[in-house]
């Protein structure tokens, strides 16, 4: 379709000061916090899900692409508009519509944050479970497009496990709700096959989570170690003790390094690793479940530990956990984040595998990562001018998540496959199952005109 009718027609549905056309405005969205660029045709501007829809309509009709996009906090390419696509931005659409407490349920729309989301239920002595470290900027809706994770993934579940219903655009404009209040709805579980699909099967505009009585206590320690190992195996050992923390996150040097130039949260400079450990739920018996992951620590060589005296002292050593992506950018102009997952018990093996890959290809690499779920985030830095670095950087990337593969883990843990991991599928995938997945994509977008070239590669 010729461009000045497309753009017509886009401005009659969401009226004309909200889709953006010229080629200064359109750059501000060629890219995400990945590393691929690519401009769109247009940026369309939405704010209910009946505009959504209509939009949809239009594009399906006319056969041209489109991506749902919010923050743009992704970080492997899935929000980039492939083939001059159009770009439906839904920040805008940011209400939380509902907070029934009775039923320990919340409906919101995608462009709510997530903390906003945290914030708004604290005050009624509740919480939202998943909590990615960009929640200050990253929301709903791109949460459940890449199956979010977090810090508290490990005791409670990643986003799939908190999302009991939503209401969506298919790719052909149709809309629809799958699931709902209650639970276990029959039929095909719909739900699971569109949280983490990427935007590539459809739209949510507006979803529905459970939310959770907040803790009675919440206990934080912070534990410094001499080896990267030796924090690694507490993290196993603990699990293994049959303790289930709400949160078991490392950190090593460079990062700490960085963090404590950044936001000053009290981190040794000198350490090779710190382990954040949080518990959290009844009081009764908290403080002998602290004293025997003290224990365990000890064990493994700890220099020392520190426990949080109150939420102040909480918080300041949460600031340097989810400042650690910020806090890189002083020590190079760029950065990859890697994300592969790795059962718990072979930590020690995977990360002495990516210092090997650091050296191999002589890039800088940090570490900060969700031990307990064994998920990784080595973090490569480098400067994006110097072409040939930049190869090697994505030679690198591609080579840990071999490395995850090889050790029975999988190529993303919540950051998703995107346009960067594609290549990397056949290490987690065979053939016949990738054809399944081409399959079920053109079932439900025979098209391909929703966020094509994401997530599933071509045969």
């Amino acid at each position: 379709m010729e461009k000045n009718r497309t753009l017509k027609r886009l401005q009659e549905i969401v009226g004309a000061p909200n889709v953006l056309w010229k080629d200064v405005d359109l750059a501000v969205f060629e890219y995400d916090a990945g590393l691929n660029k690519e401009i769109p045709g247009f940026v369309v501007f939405t704010r209910t899900a009946e505009e959504v829809a209509q939009v949809v309509k239009f594009l399906h009709r006319e056969g041209i692409s489109y991506v749902a996009r919010g923050s743009g906090t992704n970080l492997s390419g899935g929000t980039i508009p492939l083939n001059r696509g159009v770009v439906i931005e839904l920040s805008r659409m940011n209400r939380i519509l509902e907070i029934d407490v009775l039923n320990e349920r919340a409906i919101i729309e995608p462009g709510v944050y997530n903390l906003t989301l945290q914030n708004t239920l604290a005050p009624l002595g509740y919480y939202y479970a998943p909590d990615p470290a960009s929640q200050k900027v990253s929301t709903l809706g791109g949460n459940f497009g890449e199956n979010a994770g977090g810090p508290h993934c490990l005791k409670y579940g990643v986003t799939s496990n908190h999302i009991l219903g939503a209401e969506f655009v298919w790719p052909n404009g149709e809309m629809g709700w799958v699931g709902g209040k209650s639970l276990d709805a029959p039929g095909p579980d719909l739900l699971g096959l569109l949280v983490g699909s990427e935007g590539t099967l459809g739209i949510a505009t507006k979803i529905m989570v459970r939310i959770l009585r907040s803790p009675e206590r919440v206990l934080t320690l912070l534990a410094i170690f001499s080896s990267l190992e030796d924090a690694g195996k507490t993290v196993s050992d603990i699990i293994g003790e049959g303790i289930l923390p709400a949160t078991l996150e490392i950190m090593d040097n460079l990062v700490i390094r960085a963090v404590e130039e950044s936001v000053h949260a009290g981190y040794p400079t000198d350490a090779e690793a710190v382990l954040i450990i949080e518990l959290d739920g009844l009081s009764d018996g908290m403080d002998e479940q602290a004293e025997k992951i003290l224990e365990i620590c000890r064990r493994n060589g700890v220099i020392s530990t520190r426990r949080a005296k109150d939420a102040g002292e909480r918080a300041e050593l949460w600031a340097g956990r989810r400042g650690a992506f910020g806090a890189v950018a002083r020590l190079r102009p760029s950065y990859l984040v890697c994300d592969g997952t790795v059962p718990r018990t072979r930590l020690p093996e995977a990360l002495s595998a990516v210092k090997q890959v650091a050296q191999k290809y002589k890039l800088p690499i940090g570490n900060v990562f969700h031990a307990g779920d064994g998920n990784l985030h080595p973090l490569i830095l480098f400067d994006d001018r110097n072409a040939e670095e930049m190869e090697r950087v994505h030679q690198a990337g591609m080579e840990i998540l071999k490395i995850c593969a090889d050790l029975d883990g999988t190529i993303s843990g919540e950051h998703g496959i995107g346009t960067e991991k594609l290549k990397g599928m056949p290490l987690v995938f065979r053939g016949a199952d990738l054809e399944m997945m081409r399959s079920l994509k053109a079932a439900i977008d025979p098209k391909g005109v929703c966020n094509p070239g994401k997530v599933i590669p071509q045969a």
